[in-house]
């Protein structure tokens, strides 16, 4: 059976190129960067290289760059680490959207038991956040604010530059989570005037377990672990040198590549979501159908769980995702698709389609193919639920 992947907002494969550098660097470069002989030098060489890499792709200056273990920890590092940074001028209260990855949301929650006051941002049916929302939730003790870059779900670019003028007009710092966005579509960190940015390697072609967070030069932000003084002593520990060198090559690769690979994704995504919509009734695009990442569409199909047309599309050698792989195993229905109000019918009868480097217009030709009949087949299973 050949197989189609069609869920690389999930993870992407390692391109042969960051493969073969990062087995270079365990086969040659195993000092550590720390240490000032030959050795380690060789290692840090490489590390600062990664780190020049990482930085052109969001248009950042090196320095500004720490290297994490992922998304998750990047975002951690922002969000606890400038709240804390903050704790004594009393400002306490922090902002996110509802739609967030569970990174941020847990860690607002996190901090909520400490006595911290949150807010989540609601979103419309577009799944965009409106930046009179934003304005309107923030106060003069508003530490932070956090709203993603692309949407993990449904792909939306929210309108990163206006929210954060908006939160910097009231004092507040500004993190983006650009862990879908990053290496997808162009990032400049001073054009989206953000004071924190996360990113995570293996959605870009990199390795799993790194990724970065770009800190403005001169922002205060404390380090969630403590020991030695790498990564400027905001991160102690021995750096993963293959893994970040793995990421510098990946972010290189997506600096060459981005603008025509882009155009690609976009049209085969257009063409997919052209086809199961004319092809498959009852179906309906999620979120916003312009501002979006180029790769992804997130559909629901009526009269269908999600969880059983997964699996019927995954026996015909079809990978796809109900939304974000960090949340697989849960029944509870998409928490993005909930805050865009969306009953919770829909928002357990929906299905993201995230497209990569090797999928082709015939992948796609044959998902829409066989869609039909496999939608077909699960309906006749079912009955038709009540209505919200």
């Amino acid at each position: 059976m050949q197989r189609v992947y069609l869920d690389h907002n999930a993870t992407t494969p390692l391109l042969p190129a960051v493969i073969d550098r990062m087995m270079a660097v365990l086969r040659e470069e195993f000092g550590n960067p720390s240490s000032v002989h030959h050795f380690g030098q060789q290692a840090k060489a490489s590390l600062d290289e990664a780190r020049t890499d990482v930085a052109n792709l969001i248009g950042a200056e090196p320095s500004e760059v720490l290297f994490t273990s992922g998304g998750t920890e990047a975002d951690n590092i922002a969000i606890r680490g400038a709240a804390e940074a903050l704790e004594a001028t009393g400002k306490r209260h922090l902002i996110a959207s509802a739609i967030e990855h569970e990174a941020v949301l847990n860690t607002l929650k996190a901090l909520a038991k400490r006595g911290w006051r949150t807010t989540l941002l609601p979103v419309g049916q577009s799944g965009i956040v409106s930046v009179d929302t934003l304005r309107n939730a923030l106060t003069d003790d508003t530490a932070v604010v956090s709203v993603m870059h692309a949407n993990n779900e449904i792909g939306t670019i929210q309108p990163i530059a206006e929210l954060a003028r908006a939160a910097h007009e009231r004092g507040a710092l500004f993190h983006t989570d650009a862990v879908q966005s990053a290496g997808k579509i162009p990032i400049g960190v001073k054009t989206l005037g953000v004071d924190m940015l996360s990113m995570s390697a293996h959605k870009f072609y990199g390795p799993k377990g790194v990724g970065a967070l770009w800190i403005r030069r001169g922002l205060r932000v404390l380090p969630l672990l403590t020991g030695g003084r790498q990564e400027r002593s905001r991160r102690a520990g021995t750096e993963n040198v293959p893994g970040i060198v793995g990421m510098g090559v990946a972010a290189r690769m997506a600096i060459a590549k981005m603008a025509e690979e882009g155009r690609r994704l976009a049209a085969l995504r257009d063409r997919l979501e052209a086809g199961i919509l004319r092809g498959v009734p009852g179906t309906a695009v999620n979120g916003s159908t312009e501002a979006r990442v180029p790769n992804t569409t997130n559909i629901s199909f009526d009269r269908v769980e999600a969880e059983s047309l997964l699996i019927a599309l995954d026996l015909e050698g079809v990978a796809v995702s109900t939304g974000s792989a960090c949340s697989s195993g849960t029944l509870e229905p998409s928490h993005v698709l909930k805050a865009m109000g969306f009953n919770a019918h829909r928002a357990q009868n929906s299905i993201r389609f995230s497209l990569g480097a090797a999928n082709t217009e015939a992948e796609v030709d044959r998902v829409i193919a066989v869609l039909p009949g496999i939608v077909e087949k699960l309906r006749s299973l079912t009955r038709a639920p009540a209505r919200a």
